[in-house]
């Protein structure tokens, strides 16, 4: 069982939170709580980098939609980045590929 760990790093497109560990019941108030906490505006986007997310429960998919509420109240867009296969299948059985977008690494939703 990996501990939830987070890192956001500033990018001139948005923030990039870096998500690794578990997001699940017990972690992903955490994660919401820092999400919410973000500074965002119009024209910016949040990336959620999950390259290193080795488990999501529905807790963590609530918690990802929560991060896209704040995201778009601010007038801001929201990108996912490196889900891992078993996160995406979830996401796509459920419909939320349709709600985020989804990118294959985080290199493509920031360019470097």
């Amino acid at each position: 069982m990996s501990p939830l760990k987070t890192t956001v790093r500033e990018t001139a497109a948005g923030p990039v939170l870096e998500v690794t560990g578990e997001l699940d019941y017990t972690s992903a108030p955490e994660l919401r709580e820092l999400t919410a906490t973000i500074t965002l505006r119009p024209g910016l986007r949040l990336v959620l980098d999950l390259g290193g997310m080795e488990f999501c429960d529905s807790s963590g998919i609530t918690a990802l939609l929560a991060a896209r509420s704040h995201a778009h109240a601010a007038g801001a867009d929201i990108a996912l980045a490196a889900v891992p296969a078993h996160t995406l299948r979830v996401l796509r059985m459920v419909g939320l590929d349709e709600v985020f977008t989804i990118h294959p690494d985080r290199e493509s939703v920031i360019g470097s």
